[in-house]
């Protein structure tokens, strides 16, 4: 990364930015016949919860690391559950029509390492929610980037 290019957590606007979007895709979520079974026992506090590992994943502070269990954590959360395709593609749709509701950044090079990131978690849940799945274990979360295309004028 280019030295003064702001993370993707800086770019999408922060914390603050993250509950946002967790908040209303949770709403979402919750009034999805495709998804609401999956959650409805997901405590009160989950959207907050998956707000901060998305901030570490995006670049901000390591507190789901340091404070939450971190990548164990996030395993065990989904971990023989079982998710199907079409739950996951759901859950990414859900995702972008939350992050336009709550007015994520819209343009091209935020959008791209964005969706990049859903698609790429996404599918890493999905197969580890198998039965069987034999993940592989890392201490971290991983730290998405810019990749390809970092924003304009970088």
């Amino acid at each position: 990364m280019v030295e003064g290019t702001p993370t993707i957590f800086e770019w999408m606007g922060g914390a603050e930015a993250l509950e946002k979007l967790t908040e209303d895709f949770y709403r979402r979520v919750l009034e999805d016949e495709l998804l609401a079974p999956v959650f409805r026992r997901m405590t009160a506090d989950h959207p907050k919860d998956v707000a901060v590992m998305l901030g570490e994943v995006f670049g901000g502070p390591k507190e789901y690391t340091d404070e939450h269990g971190g990548f164990a954590r996030l395993l065990s959360k989904h971990r023989n559950r079982d998710i199907k395709p079409e739950q996951r593609e759901r859950w990414v749709r859900l995702m972008l029509q939350a992050a336009d509701a709550v007015g994520l950044p819209t343009d091209r090079e935020f959008r791209s390492a964005f969706v990049a990131y859903l698609e790429w978690g996404s599918r890493g849940a999905m197969a580890n929610s198998q039965r069987g799945a034999q993940p592989a274990m890392r201490e971290s979360i991983k730290v998405w980037g810019w990749g390809e295309a970092p924003p304009v004028g970088e």
